[in-house]
Order: C-alpha cells, then structure tokens, then sequence
C-alpha cells in the first residue's frame, strides 16, 4: 500500500500520516498533564518522540495507525485518531485522543467516524474497539456517539497492565446498518 499520500477529510478535519513536523505540538500535547491523564500520562519530550515514531513506524510494519488530525481552517495538529493494535492489545482499536485546546468541538468522534470507515473498507476489519480509562467520562461518551456499547473488562500489555480497561465497541455490520440510519 502507497501511503505518501494516504489523508482523510471530514467537513472540518484532514487526517494524515504523522510527520516530523507534528512533532512539536505532538510533544506539546504529551506534556499536557490533563490531556493525558487517561492515556498513561505526561511524557517528556524524549519519549513523546519515540511516541511519534512508534506511530508512524506502525504505519510501515502494519499498514496503519493513528493519525495526524489537523484543523482544516487552521492547519493546526490538534490530535492523533485511528486504527490501532499494538502487541498484545485486545482488539483491533479506532482510538482518539485530542489536544485539549480543541476539546468540546466534536473533533474525537468526527475524525473517529472517518477511521473508522477506513478500518471497515480498506483493512477489512470485523470489529472496532475503543479501550477506555473506566474514570474518562469524555471518551465513553465519544464511544457511545459512535455507536459502540460496553462489551468487557480487559487489560492492556505491559507496561499499562496493572489497570484494568473498559471495552467498548461494535462489529462492521452494526456500523454498517447504524450508518443506515444516520448518514
């Protein structure tokens, strides 16, 4: 797969391939105590870069990963949403995790909604997980505008092992028949 090129649009948003230029706003959003609170928290600037390549080495050895999300109006990086499966994870995930200067804009689940569609069509997945904090409210409340129910308690691997996660999420015919309804 060609992945020079690879971007999504929604009405507002641009996903793309993570480059080395997102790399200061992705360290600024590492850094960001509240922004990071459920995803496993603050990182300096060092191991948010080896976040940054690890995502973007995701898209060479898997064929993809969470993406780049940038305001259209503004070409701002305001987060990384997409698919997802490390090592050892619970699932083939669409995850989301915005920068908090654009929270409460609807951006999760728009740029959700799009990878989301990408997973299903182009790497043929079956299902779609979201793994979430059982405390962020937000992101169950994302997950629910998606479409997707609680489904079980997991784990994820090491080294976020020792706090157990919420799944959530839906099979490709239930995004299907929802989409159906709601266009």
């Amino acid at each position: 797969m060609d992945l020079s090129n690879l971007q999504l649009e929604t009405p507002r948003l641009l996903l793309r391939l993570p480059r080395r230029d997102d790399y200061e706003a992705w360290a600024a959003f590492g850094a960001d105590e509240e922004a990071t609170r459920f995803i496993g928290g603050m990182q300096a600037r060092s191991p948010a870069w080896r976040s940054l390549a690890a995502t973007l080495g995701s898209w060479h050895l898997q064929g993809f990963g969470m993406f780049s999300v940038i305001e259209k109006a503004t070409g701002r990086w305001v987060g990384r949403v997409g698919p997802w499966q490390p090592e050892g994870w619970p699932g083939t995930e669409v995850g989301w995790s915005i920068a908090r200067e654009a929270w409460g804009r609807g951006y999760a689940p728009e740029a959700a909604a799009a990878s989301t569609d990408w997973a299903f069509d182009h790497l043929g997945w079956s299902e779609v997980i979201h793994t979430i904090d059982p405390d962020n409210a937000n992101s169950k409340t994302v997950a629910a505008k998606l479409g997707s129910a609680y489904l079980r308690m997991d784990r994820l691997p090491e080294p976020h092992h020792e706090k157990p996660v919420e799944v959530w999420g839906q099979t490709r015919a239930q995004w299907q028949a929802r989409k159906a309804v709601h266009p």
